[in-house]
């Protein structure tokens, strides 16, 4: 029997924090290397991070784009695989990330749900069969109203997997809020809506308009155990890989 895996959760207060720790609890084939979160933050079992990175394998990271991009270079240095759940990421914190995956192995993903992430495969598809000539596409997406960034990563994921779809790029077609007169909508256009409100925790739709009908593909999350689970099977999956910055996509076997 393969030695458990050790793992190091930063982020350990927040909501998804708790969760990854309380799901890895319970599967032998994990065990727990350290919990820390904010510099300074004691008690509640928190341990230093540098020494809870020395001590893992891989570290659980769900915190906030600035804290991870923060945290990825000290991970590197220490030679250990990185998974990274956070989103909201600008152009420079994703060149620091990379920088990083040149000496370990980052998972780094805006959902880790497995349904989700078969939903940009199906998205994926659609996108490719029906033309943006005649199919308009709009991406809803709703969360509890604790949600710092829109639209939210996992709908950023999705768009992206229209615009990959129709060889095209998502920053040159992507419409992320509308207000007054907004003018017809441009041919090929990919739209994004948020909700936030309530304890929702994640549903993303994804809306194919033509003329005459109307093609939606749709996932909800009911449970944020779903998105640990996700990411232990990431956990399971980079540990031992080569240095690279990996998705979920990877992690199901879905790309060629």
């Amino acid at each position: 029997m393969a030695a458990p895996i050790k793992i190091a959760v930063a982020g350990a207060l927040g909501r998804m924090g708790r969760v990854v720790t309380d799901t890895l609890s319970k599967d032998p084939a994990f065990v727990l290397a350290g919990r820390f979160d904010q510099p300074g933050a004691t008690g509640d079992g928190l341990t230093d991070a540098e020494l809870a990175i020395a001590a893992c394998d891989v570290v659980v990271d769900f915190t906030i784009a600035p804290a991870s991009a923060e945290l990825a270079p000290k991970v590197a240095a220490a030679g250990k695989a990185l998974v990274i759940g956070s989103t909201g990421f600008d152009a420079g914190q994703l060149a620091i990330i990379a920088e990083a995956a040149q000496r370990i192995p980052i998972v780094r993903a805006g959902n880790f749900s497995l349904g989700l992430n078969m939903l940009m495969g199906l998205v994926n598809r659609a996108a490719r069969a029906l033309p943006a000539a005649g199919w308009d596409v709009e991406i809803v997406e709703t969360h509890h109203r604790r949600k710092v960034d829109a639209p939210s990563g996992a709908a950023l994921m999705l768009g992206a997997a229209v615009a990959e779809g129709r060889g095209v790029t998502l920053e040159q077609h992507a419409r992320k809020s509308r207000e007054g007169i907004t003018g017809e909508r441009p041919v090929g256009e990919i739209g994004f809506a948020a909700i936030r409100g309530g304890g929702v925790v994640g549903e993303h739709s994804v809306m194919f308009a033509a003329e005459d009908e109307i093609l939606t593909l749709s996932h909800s999350a009911r449970d944020r155990t779903l998105f640990a689970r996700g990411a232990l099977a990431a956990v399971r999956w980079v540990a031992g890989r080569p240095p690279g910055e990996y998705d979920m996509q990877d992690v199901l076997g879905m790309k060629p």
